[in-house]
């Protein structure tokens, strides 16, 4: 039976369109939160700190937003933090009319607060259709995310001149986008998207963490938002202020590098069907082999723009990989306990990635920067290699 034809994939449809955009926000912020901040931070190497501030707050909220999911459900959690990310694009907004600095990071960390909820639609989607189209389904709400990659940096752009203060209409616009994606959300059957409970895990973190398989699940997330993150967050400061490439070129290669994100899910079922999870890892992290090689060699714009689009395909194989394995790593009363984990552990490096990637681009070259990715290839391709030694026999 295709997915098409499972009783929950209408939710799966309704959970891809609301997750995109109400993702926007996180698009738009990586486009105009590095350029803000270059505005309004103190000293130049703290431009990146509000999308580092960003994915620190999603790293911070993710249990606790996990949590609230397990009392409220699923959906109830989801509308009740895109209230709050719209309220947020209403205090950037105030962040900028003041030129605050201090209240713009603020509104980063809450921004991060909506993402850590948005991002376990995933979850959600797997939920609904159950396990034997749930990579399918956590294909398709990663799909659905190249409305984000188009709508997020479309509105920073229409929006920097809105107003009389730069980038105040694009978080005018981002609300827009969250209301509208609630409006979409609230169309879902919650029943269908994981049901509150109070049954709580009684096992312990360690006791997931001696699971190899479940250690390659949160390694293959964690090293495809690593580098990521590290080189994406770069990317606009070296492009625009370093090697003098324009607003709009600028633009176009984040735009996409985040399609590229996500357009791989549509043939992802196929090649998974063929490569195997494990298979894709490895096709993931030579895509990032290839980006730091033309990183290298390359620094136009279009070598920007084909070191960004392989970065965005192999951050897809690797993440969707890993989220695909993560539920045959745990039992389902640990379900809730392992997702928050995972996220906690793959978002607070992340955090640690983009706010390197400020401190980084102004103290060393763009290829010393690159350079410094196949440290956690390397590292990812050891517990690969662990992981499948331990592995039971057949």
């Amino acid at each position: 039976m295709s997915i098409v034809s499972a009783p929950g994939f209408k939710n799966v449809c309704i959970l891809s369109i609301s997750s995109a955009l109400g993702g926007s926000i996180i698009t738009l912020m990586v486009l105009a939160g590095s350029l803000v901040g270059a505005g309004l931070a103190p000293s130049t190497s703290w431009a990146t700190a509000p999308i580092a501030i960003m994915i620190l707050g999603t790293a911070i909220t993710v249990i606790p937003v996990t949590q609230c999911m397990q009392v409220l459900g699923r959906k109830n959690t989801l509308l009740l933090s895109m209230l709050i990310g719209a309220l947020t694009c209403g205090l950037a907004m105030l962040a900028l009319q003041m030129q605050s600095f201090s209240l713009f990071c603020i509104a980063s960390f809450l921004f991060g607060l909506c993402n850590a909820s948005i991002l376990q639609t995933r979850f959600a989607a797997m939920e609904s259709v159950g396990v034997d189209h749930s990579a399918t389904a956590a294909s398709m709400v990663m799909a659905g995310g190249i409305i984000a990659a188009y709508i997020g940096p479309e509105i920073a752009v229409a929006g920097q001149q809105l107003t009389d203060v730069d980038y105040q209409g694009s978080f005018l616009l981002g609300a827009a986008c969250i209301i509208l994606a609630a409006l979409i959300l609230s169309l879902a059957k919650p029943s269908s998207m994981g049901t509150a409970t109070t049954t709580k895990s009684n096992s312990s973190t360690l006791a997931l963490m001696r699971k190899p398989s479940f250690c390659l699940a949160l390694a293959s997330g964690s090293v495809a938002y690593i580098i990521m993150s590290f080189v994406m967050t770069g990317t606009p400061i070296s492009m625009h202020h370093f090697h003098g490439h324009s607003l709009i070129d600028t633009k176009w290669v984040i735009q996409s590098h985040i399609a590229a994100m996500f357009l791989p899910s549509f043939i992802a079922p196929v090649l998974f069907k063929y490569l195997s999870i494990r298979g894709m890892m490895l096709v993931g992290l030579t895509c990032y082999c290839a980006t730091i090689v033309i990183g290298l060699a390359d620094v136009s714009v279009n070598g920007f723009l084909i070191q960004l689009v392989l970065l965005g395909i192999g951050w897809n194989f690797l993440f969707v990989s890993g989220t695909s394995l993560l539920p045959s790593t745990h039992r389902e009363d640990e379900r809730f306990k392992a997702q928050g984990v995972n996220d906690f552990a793959i978002f607070s490096f992340q955090a640690v990635a983009a706010l390197s990637a400020g401190w980084a681009i102004y103290l060393l070259s763009w290829q010393q920067i690159l350079l410094g990715c196949f440290i956690p290839i390397g590292l990812m391709l050891g517990i690969l290699i662990w992981e499948r030694i331990k592995a039971p026999p057949g």
